[in-house]
Order: C-alpha cells, then structure tokens, then sequence
C-alpha cells in the first residue's frame, strides 16, 4: 500500500496550495507500475519542469518566481525504468541544502523553472528574462550554468537566453528571441547551431522593455510579439530604501524603453532585497503589434502590423502562406492588470492572426473559444503549415481535466474529459517513426489525481485521444510549465 500525499491548502495565494504547491522531496524511483502498454518504439525520458520554492516565500508570492524543479520518467522496451525529480542549483539552492555550487555561477543566476529540452547532447533547463540556462545531467542532477561554450553573453545590457526556443525541423537548430529588462528596448533573435554554439544574434527594437513569453518562426520568417505587458518600474524598485527610491525611479523612467540600464542601477536593484513580485504589468497605453522580420534580416527589416490589445504567452505555430503569414496563438485578453501573482484574468482562447504582407494589414480569427493553454503541434512541422494542434483547457485560471484536439483544415475541436478530480498539465506530441500522418503518434503529459494525492504519466492516442498507457508514480507533479520527449540516440539534424 501507498501513502496518500495531500498538498498544503493552507495558503492564502493559489499559487502555494493544491497542486500548485511545491513538493518538498527529491524521489527515485524504478521499476515504475504501468496500466495499459507503452509503446515499443518510445526509447528516452519525458522531461517536465516547473517552479518549485524551497522555501516559503510568503502570501505575495508569484507563481513564475520559484525555483526549478525538473521531473523525468525514462521510458525504453515497454517499460517505465525510473522517475527522478530534482531542484535545479542555482548557487542559492545549493546554499540552501547546503552543498557546494555547480560550476560557476555568474550575476544572473536563477534555478531555470520555465522549460527543459535537449540539444546537442545536453539536457538544458531554461528560463526567460536574461539568466543563463542550466545543463542536467541524463539523470536530472545538475551540472551547471551553460552558455553554449562562451557565445552566450551574461552581461548587463544584454538580452541573454529565451525560455521559448523553436528547433527548426530541416536544421536541427534552435532559434530564441530573448528579453531582459535590463536590455531597454532591444530583444535578441539567435540561432543555437548543432555544435552547441550560438552562431548568429541580432538585436532587434521593439517599442519599450515588454516581457516577450513565446514568438514564432516560418520558414523564412521571426515572428516577434511586442505587446502590452511591459517592466513596472514601481514593483522593480520596491525594496530600494524609501529615501533615495524617488531618484531610483526618475533616473528608470529616463532610460526604460530606450537605452540598456546604467549599470550601477542593475546591480543596486538585483540586491534590493527580497522581492516576490514579477516586475511586469500590463501597460494599456503600450501599442500591441507582431513583427515579421526575415530570418536573416536585422532591426530594419521588421514588418510591424498592429493588433488589438492582447497579450500571448504560447503560440500553436506559424506559417509562410503567399504574401501572408499566419500565426496560431493563445490569446489573453489582459495580462497582471488585476491579478498579479499569476496569469488569470478571463478565457484564454485560440486565434488566428493572418497578417499580409502586401497591404500591412493583420486580420484576427478566433478559432476556438473555450479557455486553454499549453497548445502544441507535430514539431516536424515547426514553420511549415500545420493542420492539428493540442491543448489543456483551463477552468478559472487552473489546468482543468480536459485535452483539446483542433483541426485547423475543418475548424472543428474534439475534447477529452480525463475524469473528475483530475487535473492535466501540458502534453507534447510525439510522433509514431513509421507512421505518415500528421497526427500519427501519441500525446505525453503529467495528470495529478487529487484523490490519490500522486501524479501520474498518461500517454494518449494523439488522433482520437483514447488511452495508451498510463506510468503511476511514486509522488506528485505539482502544476508547472513546459515538458519535452528526449528520444535516446536522436541525429541532432532531425530531432
């Protein structure tokens, strides 16, 4: 018999409690039970990451601030083999559980919390908004920060790494755009090649300091969202002493949006204190707008078309179709307007943006109007035209038990509803490697049953969205943020 695992309902912030709370254990287990078969070709880890505090940080707590924490199931022959879940160190991580540091930690460091993939042999957690990337070891343990043999600058003023990469599926390699409050009003698009190594970054103006989640990429295009969620220099500069916080905040409102911060500034507010609020607000008097700007264009190359305000945390994908681009995205009505620990404020839904290049106008589409998020599609089809896509539905703000199935060529959405009382999180498609379909292969993604107080890993038929296998395991997946297969073996051109 197992024990049962209740999460703390304590807390007054939802971002502590149910399954948003954090697990306080790092667990291995093997031999993993299985329900139903998994299937013979899936040979690699399932890899799922979140924040995860190690401490309490208290009721004003932002669900995107705490620290990383990496859950895996390495699946091969059928079998599940083993799950780890595991704290990404950053130096205060390993201060905190009192080891030594792994590798060298610079000025930014941050327990990475927002996506975990693999690349060129290296399992790397990432996070957005200027820290480095993390490398993991295939067991989950920390190796230290990465930045991809020294073509990663971790300096004040610059962007640094993004935590939405797109792989292009003819490459292999990884493109970013990348933000980071200290930059002004410049975001970095790069390339990460197959050698490890950033071979082309170029600086790109967008209208102030806005926090840029996800972009997307066609075939010959960098889609770039500039909408208004934007740095808030009053939650910034909270923990600067009241006596000199005026002079703080003049000499930010100076330079925020149109140069890189003076560097004194940035390392006084990097110390200020013990801040627990994102510094990010929606701005309605900031000018939504998505940029096309060629793949191997610059600044000036940039196509804008203005939109109506939104924000956007994910885009489905995006394709070259003529003279038009057609982005699919989740579109937010607002964003940390009123609610500002988390993103919760109204339906989330499925939208079309088709903007034309000819005429430089944008025409939105809604494609499917109940709350969702977490879209994904076949990822052999990054920047090429797409017709399914899946999603999580959401109920007030909250991973619900329901998978969205849309097909774009029809317009129709079949749902999943994976049982009461439980709770789904993001699932990755992963293709069947003889099948020819698009939609041939299955979906994996954690599902807490609250009942039980443990999660589980549950794979799916990606095309009908019935049953395949589910991996019981030994603890609980608290709700987090993005996930990916790491197949063993794979050619790095064709992953």
């Amino acid at each position: 018999m197992t024990e049962t695992i209740h999460p703390t309902t304590e807390s007054a912030n939802r971002y502590l409690r149910d399954n948003f709370a954090p697990v306080r254990e790092e667990l291995t287990a093997t031999d993993l039970t299985v329900t139903g078969r998994l299937p013979d070709h899936l040979d690699g880890r399932y890899l799922r990451i979140g924040p995860n505090p190690l401490d309490d940080p208290g009721d004003q707590h932002h669900w995107f601030l705490g620290e990383g924490m990496v859950h895996g199931v390495r699946i091969r022959d059928g079998h599940a083999e083993w799950y780890r879940n595991r704290w990404v160190r950053s130096a205060a991580v390993a201060d905190s559980l009192g080891e030594p540091h792994r590798g060298t930690p610079g000025e930014r460091d941050f327990a990475a919390n927002t996506n975990v993939l693999e690349h060129h042999g290296r399992t790397l957690a990432l996070v957005e908004a200027g820290a480095p990337p993390y490398e993991l070891t295939h067991d989950l343990d920390t190796v230290g920060p990465c930045d991809f043999g020294g073509t990663l600058p971790s300096i004040p003023g610059r962007p640094g790494y993004a935590a939405h990469p797109h792989r292009d599926p003819g490459t292999g390699e990884l493109h970013a755009l990348s933000y980071n409050w200290t930059a002004g009003n410049r975001v970095a698009y790069s390339v990460l090649g197959n050698d490890g190594r950033i071979r082309r970054s170029v600086d790109v103006e967008v209208h102030g300091s806005p926090m840029m989640h996800d972009f997307a990429l066609t075939e010959r295009h960098v889609v770039i969202l500039d909408l208004p969620v934007t740095f808030d220099i009053a939650t910034a500069t909270e923990d600067v002493p009241r006596l000199v916080r005026p002079l703080v905040r003049g000499l930010l409102n100076r330079v925020i949006g149109r140069n890189p911060l003076p560097e004194p500034v940035i390392a006084r507010i990097a110390r200020g204190g013990d801040a627990v609020s994102l510094p990010y607000r929606w701005n309605p008097d900031y000018p939504a707008r998505i940029g096309i700007m060629p793949r191997d264009g610059d600044s000036a190359s940039v196509r804008w078309f203005e939109i109506a305000p939104c924000y956007v945390f994910h885009t489905l994908n995006a394709y070259d179709d003529g003279d038009t681009v057609v982005v699919d995205v989740i579109r937010h009505p607002t964003m940390f307007a009123t609610v500002l620990n988390g993103p919760n404020e109204g339906p989330a839904v499925l939208t079309r943006f088709t903007l034309d290049l000819r005429t430089g106008q944008a025409r939105e589409t809604g494609i499917d109007q109940r709350s969702q998020e977490f879209p994904r599609h076949d990822e052999r089809l990054t920047g090429r035209r797409h017709r399914y896509g899946w999603a999580v539905g959401f109920e007030d703000g909250a991973p619900g038990d329901t998978l969205l199935r849309h097909d774009l060529d029809t317009g129709s959405t079949e749902s999943r509803r994976l049982g009461a009382g439980l709770e789904a999180s993001e699932f990755c498609f992963v293709p069947n490697p003889d099948g020819t379909a698009e939609d041939d292969g299955v979906l994996m993604g954690y599902v807490h049953d609250r009942a039980e107080g443990r999660s589980q890993l549950r794979v799916l038929d990606a095309a009908t969205l019935d049953d395949v296998a589910t991996v019981h395991l030994p603890g609980r997946v608290p709700a987090g943020f993005h996930g990916n297969w790491a197949p063993e073996g794979a050619d790095l051109a064709d992953v």
